[in-house]
């Protein structure tokens, strides 16, 4: 993906990550027994598809890596399914987030801050990768599938979300922060480099999805319709506003789910490292 901005450094997207995990000020309420199972039934009431796309219960006995833990609920529900379950973030907000979150629940996991563009783990270490919305944040995306790849076993199972290009979201960013300021020359992969997240953060076409997984086989890709591109939660805090609280009111949902029920911001893929 080529652009004018300079890619942003580790720091800086550790940083921004560092002030707020991913959904901390959308899920979290109460005291912290309680907001963490909050947080839990909320993103699975949210996002359905996260669970089609984990397969926990198909993990019992097998060793799991998950690349950007956030707020811990996938992570959990990997080692309530019985996974031997390691985890590596770049935060030490999200590994304190989970390592609270697993003490109260007696739950184990192995633990690690660091970078997932250099694991530090072994080759052929793991029977599943797995990554929610984590690696279109990286420097280096091409380097943390490279990685993945590396530590999966023969026939392991890579199970990733990144966000799309051709999104409603994206096209909501594009009119406010290109169209509306007199910029229609920014591109959508600028938008989402600038406007949404932390700095650099990434979205794909699914042909340069495809071409991001070349090592893979058996790659299936599809997108969703997400809560952010139906205006259906809370999210979008960070462009909070007048004319996004009007926008939840007239916003057509029957119609974008019907007209454009492919331009979903999350891209979900599972796909296996070949024997």
């Amino acid at each position: 993906m080529k652009l004018n901005e300079a890619a942003p450094s580790l720091d800086q997207v550790k940083t921004f990550w560092e002030d707020q995990s991913c959904g901390e000020a959308l899920y979290l309420r109460g005291n912290e027994r309680a907001h963490y199972q909050h947080q839990l039934e909320e993103r699975y009431r949210l996002e359905p598809y996260i669970a089609q796309l984990a397969e926990f219960a198909k993990c019992r006995g097998e060793r799991v890596l998950e690349i950007g833990v956030g707020l811990g609920a996938d992570h959990q529900r990997y080692s309530e399914a019985g996974a031997d379950l390691y985890g590596m973030d770049l935060t030490d907000r999200a590994a304190q987030h989970v390592r609270t979150r697993f003490k109260q629940l007696g739950l184990p996991s192995k633990l690690l801050i660091g970078d997932g563009q250099l694991l530090p783990y072994r080759d052929a270490a793991f029977d599943c990768v797995y990554s929610w919305g984590v690696i279109h944040h990286a420097p280096d995306p091409e380097l943390i599938l490279s990685e993945a790849y590396r530590v999966l076993k023969p026939r392991g199972h890579l199970r990733i979300m990144i966000y799309h290009k051709e999104s409603v979201v994206g096209a909501m960013l594009w009119l406010r922060y290109a169209l509306f300021r007199l910029r229609p020359f920014l591109s959508l992969s600028q938008v989402y480099w600038q406007y949404l997240e932390s700095p650099g953060t990434k979205a794909y076409s699914t042909p340069a999805a495809a071409a991001l997984l070349s090592q893979f086989e058996e790659v299936d890709v599809h997108t969703e319709l997400t809560h952010g591109d139906l205006l259906t939660s809370g999210a979008g805090q960070r462009h909070a506003g007048l004319a996004l609280r009007m926008a939840r009111f007239v916003w057509p949902r029957w119609m974008i789910r019907k007209l454009l029920p492919h331009w979903g911001l999350f891209m979900l893929i599972h796909a296996r490292k070949p024997a």
